[in-house]
């Protein structure tokens, strides 16, 4: 077993005010901190991962394919693999959640 302290990580700024930090990557699933600036999107994408993720604190909408679905602190998601999705932290204060992906995701290569 391994244990990290989520300080340990590094958080890297994927797309302006958009920060993931990697907290725990096994065989078949990953895990990771998602901080949204206010008003900052994570730009519509897709992946082969499943995802389901989990808002700490918080709001914002995501974007599946072409549907708004709101969300805020204590809500939970589940996006498909392949399925086309983007998010925004629509609120005053930054959205902060946790996504766990399978396969295991490394920091996603829409970074530039």
């Amino acid at each position: 077993m391994q244990v990290e302290a989520h300080s340990a990580n590094e958080t890297v700024e994927v797309t302006d005010g958009v920060h993931l930090t990697q907290l725990a990557v096994g065989e078949r699933t990953s895990m990771q901190h998602v901080h949204i600036e206010p008003g900052a999107v994570v730009p519509e994408h897709s992946h082969e991962h499943e995802q389901v993720g989990y808002i700490t604190s918080g709001s914002g909408v995501f974007v599946v394919d072409g549907e708004e679905f709101p969300v805020s602190s204590g809500d939970s998601y589940h996006l498909a693999s392949g399925e086309p999705h983007s998010v925004e932290a629509t609120g005053d204060e930054p959205l902060d959640g946790i996504d766990v992906f399978a396969p295991p995701r490394a920091n996603p290569d829409w970074m530039d």
